[in-house]
């Protein structure tokens, strides 16, 4: 087999690509990964198949795409995890492993009520809050990385703001 005197630079051209990739939103992805699965095992392990998919696979990601594309393998491979017959058998810990320093309790106290309740949430619910207010995601670019109407994701933002305010102030009345 003989190769062409590009492959060289190509190999290069796409471990940089990698490397630069991994730099930038490894953190994201974990993230999202941890959100998702509640879980900081699974989610490293998630983080890990995305970016040897993107390693092995390689494909051609449009300039300015990199991180819907590795969070959108991210939300799938965790929806994989998720629908897993073994998964539901599982008891998850918790999904606070540990208080930042900088933070005072009460402030604390309210973001992990609010993860809680964010957790309750149905997956689908789940993932538009995600990534609409923990990533910034603007609706139209969920819709695409999600491959649904942008009306079904307001729809779905609108919904779970209601059913996070109707939780939390149930939360509160008792």
């Amino acid at each position: 087999m003989i190769s062409s005197p590009e492959a060289p630079d190509q190999g290069f051209d796409r471990r940089a690509q990698f490397e630069r990739l991994y730099e930038h939103y490894a953190n994201d992805v974990l993230r999202v990964s941890y959100f998702y699965l509640n879980d900081r095992q699974q989610a490293e392990d998630v983080c890990q198949d995305v970016f040897i998919r993107l390693l092995t696979k390689g494909p051609q990601i449009q300039p300015g795409h990199e991180k819907a594309w590795l969070l959108k393998v991210a939300l799938n491979r965790c929806r994989d995890l998720w629908r897993a017959a073994w998964v539901k058998r599982v008891v998850l810990g918790s999904p606070f492993e540990s208080i930042p320093a900088n933070d005072d309790i009460a402030e604390y106290t309210e973001k992990s009520e609010l993860m809680e309740t964010v957790h309750m949430l149905s997956p689908a619910f789940k993932e538009v809050v995600l990534l609409h207010y923990y990533q910034g995601y603007g609706i139209v670019e969920i819709a695409a990385m999600l491959d649904v109407p942008e009306g079904t994701i307001s729809s779905r933002l609108s919904r779970a703001r209601k059913k996070l305010e109707t939780m939390l102030k149930g939360d509160e009345a008792q």
